[in-house]
């Protein structure tokens, strides 16, 4: 089964889904929407796009289109997602899938009425060496803590300092860092170590009002996991996850390339980590694609429950996590 893949949003983050899902041989790329025809056939043509629509309820009903991948800014994410479901349409919602706990709920309502998938791109806890580490973990025992790192300086940042207000540094947007780069070491911590009992976020807020980077903690019941992150500062550090008697360190939370074991006694050092050998996003494309081509088989179905139940997790603690800093989007207004 070969999927018709549509796309909303023309970013480089398209792009790079698009490649991984097109090598996986389970996609074939179809459709684009966008806000000018020009704009959809100069981005889908060389992907061999036949689909090219500026009309959001046209695209969402075209015959022609199994599974939309949304890449749109944030707060575009929920009513877009709404439409394609309400359609008939699964749908890959590029995270942060959305800005708050009330649009997660009812967007998960929405698919199960409607019969259709939706899923989160949190494409990390799909990739294998993610995998290897929570394995790793498992066989420590007893955890003592953590400190996971994702801080990368974005050039947007630049219009900020420049007095303009890019969507991803825009509270109406639902923009900042702890959504855009935080989610990801959220992701691995409750992958890794389940929900936490309390969680807090130190950030330092910028000029638009969003968090520009900052330090959060979240307390389980025996140790603590602190989270650096931000998008006008790079980061340079490991993240490692400390047991009683080894270290894991790694070389981030994503993309993970690096996964050495470090006792404490003999301080000898063992690489657990795979060579990466797929395209970035493949290893998601894939899952996804087999819950889809596979909806009733329930080895699927279990997998698919238990992303759908961490995505919600994610979504709570970065909800929490922006009221303890005092951050409110615009989409929280809404009743």
């Amino acid at each position: 089964m070969v999927l018709r893949l549509g796309i909303i949003g023309t970013n480089w983050i398209t792009n790079q889904f698009i490649d991984g899902a097109i090598k996986t041989g389970l996609y074939k790329m179809t459709g684009v929407y966008s806000r000018t025809v020009e704009k959809a056939k100069a981005f889908g043509e060389p992907y061999n796009a036949t689909v090219f629509e500026t009309d959001l309820n046209a695209y969402a009903n075209h015959p022609e289109l199994d599974v939309i991948y949304v890449a749109s800014p944030n707060s575009l994410h929920f009513e877009q997602a709404l439409a394609l479901m309400k359609a008939g349409k699964h749908v890959i919602v590029e995270k942060p899938m959305f800005s708050n706990p009330r649009e997660w709920e009812l967007a998960a309502k929405i698919a199960k009425e409607n019969k259709v998938f939706l899923f989160e791109a949190a494409r990390h806890i799909h990739e294998e060496n993610f995998k290897i580490v929570k394995k790793e973990i498992e066989k420590m025992g007893t955890i003592q803590g953590a400190s996971l790192t994702y801080m990368k300086y974005s050039s947007r940042y630049d219009q900020v300092l420049a007095g303009e207000e890019p969507n991803i540094f825009s509270l109406t947007f639902s923009g900042g860092a702890l959504g855009d780069l935080g989610i990801y070491p959220i992701y691995a911590a409750l992958s890794w170590f389940g929900v936490p009992k309390a969680s807090h976020y130190f950030c330092t807020k910028i000029a638009t009002g969003v968090d520009g980077k900052g330090t959060a903690i979240l307390r389980y019941d025996t140790f603590d996991v602190t989270i650096q992150t931000g998008k006008i500062a790079n980061s340079y550090l490991p993240s490692e996850i400390y047991g009683l008697n080894q270290t894991i360190s790694l070389d981030g939370v994503t993309d993970i390339a690096s996964i050495d074991v470090i006792d404490r006694k003999t301080n000898l050092k063992e690489t657990v980590s795979q060579s990466i050998n797929k395209a970035p996003m493949m290893e998601e494309a894939e899952a996804f694609a087999y819950v889809m081509a596979n909806p009733t088989d329930k080895e699927a179905l279990k997998e698919y429950a238990e992303w759908q139940e961490l995505s919600r997790q994610v979504n709570l603690i970065l909800m929490a996590l922006r009221k303890d800093a005092g951050i409110s989007y615009e989409a929280d207004k809404e009743n």
